[in-house]
């Protein structure tokens, strides 16, 4: 008995889709980390990227438990000596939903050469519509 490793070539991507709406913000995260990275898949290769596209809808009603809408801050820093800055939660659902989502999926991804690939299959949307319909993406409930 050989130990399987999969090939890039012989890699199948399918198109999910899971609303941000369903769940708290960290399970959300998970699930869509572990679809981008392939890992629920028994083919799953450590050094191969084997994930799957993933459209997240809702974004702007991502569900936060406690005081974070009030409490939790996302940093940023310019480059330059005292250019960093900060916004809460709800100044950032404000103008940018999207980034919610994204900077939540960005810190469960493995930090390595595939994570920009990884993270450049991930498509989310602040409402209940998306563009890729014609991809026929299967609905994925969170639990």
């Amino acid at each position: 008995m050989k130990t399987f490793s999969q090939k890039p070539a012989d890699v199948a991507r399918r198109w999910v889709v899971i609303d941000a709406a369903s769940a708290p913000l960290g399970r959300v995260s998970t699930e869509i980390a572990k679809y981008l990275i392939g890992k629920y898949k028994p083919t799953y290769t450590p050094h191969v990227d084997g994930g799957d596209y993933v459209v997240v809808i809702n974004a702007e009603q991502a569900v936060v438990t406690g005081g974070k809408e009030l409490q939790k801050k996302y940093y940023r820093h310019s480059g330059f000596p005292g250019g960093i800055s900060d916004a809460r939660l709800e100044e950032v659902r404000a103008k940018h939903p999207e980034r919610i989502i994204e900077m939540a999926v960005k810190g469960m991804v493995p930090k390595n050469k595939l994570a920009a690939d990884r993270m450049a299959r991930l498509r989310v949307f602040a409402g209940a519509e998306h563009d890729h319909a014609a991809q026929k993406p299967e609905k994925v409930e969170v639990k």
